[in-house]
């Protein structure tokens, strides 16, 4: 397994997936070698120098601790990841559309978690274990880091991260749900994740199935009429990232507290919950008999 770049950033940057094709190399992405970080530097934009929160050390001390916990089981470390890193690095959702910021914290900042986390199993398929590419540089639910990021946004109700640890403790939920524009509904995100809790689905046919089924039943505008969302003042999230220069270290043996939004409508979780539950009655899994 390759160790981290000798050249360590001190600052987030921006990085184009053009910039960052030469240093894919397939000694990186099968995990023999990776590179030393300084001719990356050299391609990198760096991004304002007064904002703390680009300070890349933070981050890397997180993702160490993440390697550290979790080197028996890779998969486990989204659950515990995903929220501290949504808290760590505070942005606005036009920020992380940005992909380039998640180019440089995959390639720059911490390429050997990437591969350390990504790496496939030899199948007869693919006999040499590798890292899809898009791992590094790929859409916001495939990129390593990004895809964390968006799910603790997706799944958080308000600064409350519990469902997020829930949501990201099953892959196929965030790798189905996080390409439908409904799960940025916040009830349809919170319904899923109580759907999930009581163990009406589990795997991932059953999870396709009831997205099948969700998707077909109604768009956002008809799940907003069954159960209203609570209004999101703004400012409430401009606060909490104007405190990213005073605030503590991201704790590791607790959940942090994310800005101090209006949580989701309880009323509103219950109703789509039990609609979501009688959907997957008659919802399309495959291999499962037809119902009566």
């Amino acid at each position: 397994m390759i160790e981290q770049p000798h050249h360590h950033p001190e600052r987030l940057g921006l990085l184009s997936a053009t910039a960052a094709d030469p240093f894919l190399t397939e000694d990186l992405l099968r995990g023999i070698q990776g590179h030393g970080g300084v001719d990356l530097a050299k391609v990198v934009e760096p991004l304002p120098e007064e904002d703390p929160r680009w300070r890349a050390e933070p981050l890397r001390e997180l993702i160490d601790d993440a390697l550290h916990q979790f080197k028996e089981n890779r998969t486990e470390a989204d659950a515990w990841l995903a929220p501290r890193l949504h808290a760590a690095l505070r942005l606005t959702r036009r920020e992380a559309a940005d992909r380039r910021i998640w180019n440089h914290l995959a390639l720059g900042v911490a390429p050997d978690y990437v591969v350390w986390r990504h790496l496939s199993a030899p199948s007869a398929k693919t006999p040499e274990p590798r890292v899809d590419p898009a791992r590094f540089k790929g859409a916001p639910d495939r990129q390593c880091f990004s895809r964390l990021w968006w799910a603790a946004e997706l799944f958080r109700n308000g600064g409350d991260y519990a469902p997020v640890v829930v949501a990201c403790s099953n892959q196929d939920l965030i790798h189905t749900v996080m390409r439908s524009d409904l799960v940025d509904h916040r009830p349809t995100a919170q319904a899923l994740v109580r759907v999930l809790q009581s163990g009406i689905v589990n795997t991932g046919r059953e999870i396709n199935g009831l997205m099948a089924a969700i998707n077909t039943a109604g768009a956002t505008l008809v799940y907003d009429a069954m159960a209203a969302d609570e209004w999101r003042d703004p400012e409430e999230l401009r606060r909490w990232i104007d405190e990213a220069e005073t605030a503590p270290p991201v704790p590791r043996h607790v959940l942090p507290t994310g800005p101090e939004e209006e949580p989701v409508p309880g009323e509103s979780v219950e109703t789509l919950t039990k609609y979501f539950a009688d959907l997957f009655e008659t919802a399309p899994v495959r291999g499962r008999a037809p119902q009566g």
